[in-house]
């Protein structure tokens, strides 16, 4: 099934600079950002730049240097944010089941604080 990117969406609008984000990390392939609406003292937003609706979308169609380039930037934003050594949490949604709020490949780094269970038990 191919998915449609919609060049309207949040993330795509702060990838063009047209809405403003708290700069974390950037390289080539990777922009990471401070998370407007944080669940953890540490949570910070890492995407790729290019177009992905999400992560099979991302896994299906990217380049090996964006695959390693994403991959990279989350630890890379771990050790950044100084909660590499306590421990962190990467999230990515995917989809409506998963909770995934924007159409873009987004993964939470999470931490700076205890972070709980995964998931609640049913």
């Amino acid at each position: 099934m191919s998915k449609t990117y919609d060049t309207g969406n949040v993330f795509a609008k702060i990838l063009e600079g047209t809405i403003p984000s708290q700069t974390v990390d950037e390289d080539e392939t990777t922009y990471a950002f401070d998370d407007i609406q944080p669940r953890a003292r540490v949570h910070t937003l890492v995407i790729p730049k290019g177009a992905y609706v999400d992560l099979s979308d991302f896994a299906a169609r990217a380049s090996d240097e964006e695959l390693a380039g994403w991959v990279r930037a989350l630890a890379r934003v771990a050790q950044k944010q100084g909660v590499a050594q306590s421990g962190y949490r990467v999230i990515v949604n995917c989809g409506p089941d998963g909770n995934q709020e924007v159409p873009h490949l987004h993964g939470h780094v999470l931490g700076g604080q205890p972070l709980g269970a995964m998931i609640r038990s049913s």
